[in-house]
């Protein structure tokens, strides 16, 4: 798996937990907010019960416990009225709504909204209604959970903020090295017609001459065609996978230095896949010289071909410096590099190239620091 399936992983699970435990939050305020209602009500219903026993016309009846109870002081607004909704008293209230008929129904419908009245019977066919309303406590917490995720909304908007900014950061390094490594690229075909241009200065040409011209030509063409094909998706090709490599394999070992041993191996058979022919040529170019950096132009580099059921792998292998096991996934991110010069595109590229545009898959499977490296592309045979 590569790194930035990691990254995806960890970012869902981050996503995950943060909905998990606002939920849990939501959910526990939820729970307090009805453990605190239900407290209330009790309070309530023992406040109705005083009232009664208060209101009781039985001169033997003991109304010292019933008198604490409903002059002890609590945060519940209360209001007591009669069978006719005329308010009889109010506790915890603004007592002027005792002369203004109009506030006290519509304060009324509000405590019966948050609250169902609480029925006393205080004689036979006569009764009182007990409207309260929510405490000072039980409005916070009603009001706790919108206040949370205002908090989440706008600590989601700053880590949206700081992520979309340093994506912006991460794209404008890989521009200035996509610039760069396209400098990079076309410089060697470019120094090469420039010495051929001082040649026909001095020298008649041969057909040699001008079908080593011809060949940079191809090579300039070949690179602005490579580059116009990243951010756009190519056209494939049913191709042979074998032969392509094959050529391309060929082109880079007439180019490099004679201290680097190639080696090429490969099924007799054809294995035709879906390929955009120069990509994949960027592809094996991108692997090769990398592997030439790592051994510093001097060592055994082999380039195989095998099949395993339907699918087919390309390893490329050398006798380099080898990559740490904890920067297997890290050296195909872009920006990645080990080298003094350089902006960590080739690998990030291939990536892309072999992942995105040919559904593929790359990995480093095997590198021993000190020994080599073997990095592997894989594709299902269709």
């Amino acid at each position: 798996m590569q790194f930035s399936k990691h990254k995806d992983l960890i970012r869902w699970a981050l996503i995950l937990g943060s909905f998990v435990i606002i939920s849990l939050i939501l959910w526990n305020t939820y729970e307090f907010f009805n453990f605190f209602k239900n407290e209330e009500r009790l309070k309530m219903e023992l406040w109705a019960q005083a009232q009664k026993t208060i209101n009781s016309s039985d001169a033997n009846v003991d109304i010292t416990l019933a008198t604490e109870v409903i002059t002890k002081p609590n945060a519940i607004p209360i209001i007591l009225t009669d069978q006719n909704n005329q308010i009889i008293k109010v506790n915890n209230f603004d007592g002027s709504i005792l002369n203004d008929t109009v506030q006290a129904k519509v304060i009324l419908a509000t405590f019966k909204k948050q609250n169902e009245p609480i029925k006393l019977e205080i004689g036979p066919g006569k009764f009182q209604y007990l409207y309260y309303g929510n405490s000072s406590l039980i409005n916070k917490l009603k009001y706790y959970p919108i206040a949370l995720l205002l908090i989440i909304v706008l600590f989601g908007a700053l880590v949206y903020t700081f992520y979309k900014s340093t994506k912006m950061a991460t794209q404008n390094k890989l521009w200035a090295g996509m610039a760069k490594e396209t400098a990079h690229q076309i410089g060697t075909p470019l120094s090469s017609l420039i010495g051929w241009l001082e040649l026909m200065k001095t020298v008649p040409l041969d057909t040699s001459s001008v079908a080593e011209m011809e060949k940079d030509i191809v090579r300039l063409q070949t690179i602005a065609d490579r580059f116009s094909k990243i951010g756009s998706k190519p056209v494939l090709e049913t191709l042979d996978l074998v032969q392509e490599t094959a050529d391309s394999y060929a082109y880079l070992q007439a180019r490099f230095s004679q201290q680097v041993t190639f080696s090429f191996e490969a099924p007799n058979e054809k294995i035709y896949l879906p390929l955009n022919a120069a990509l994949h040529s960027w592809t094996i170019e991108n692997l090769v010289k990398n592997a030439i950096d790592a051994m510093k132009g001097k060592g055994s580099l082999k380039v195989s071909i095998e099949t395993e059921g339907k699918v087919v792998k390309i390893k490329v292998s050398d006798t380099g410096k080898g990559i740490p096991k904890n920067q297997f996934t890290q050296v195909f991110e872009p920006g990645f590099t080990t080298k003094k010069r350089g902006w960590g595109l080739g690998l990030s590229l291939t990536k892309r190239i072999v992942q995105d545009y040919h559904k593929g898959k790359i990995k480093v499977i095997e590198s021993e620091v000190g020994k080599g490296t073997t990095i592997q592309i894989s594709y299902k045979i269709t």
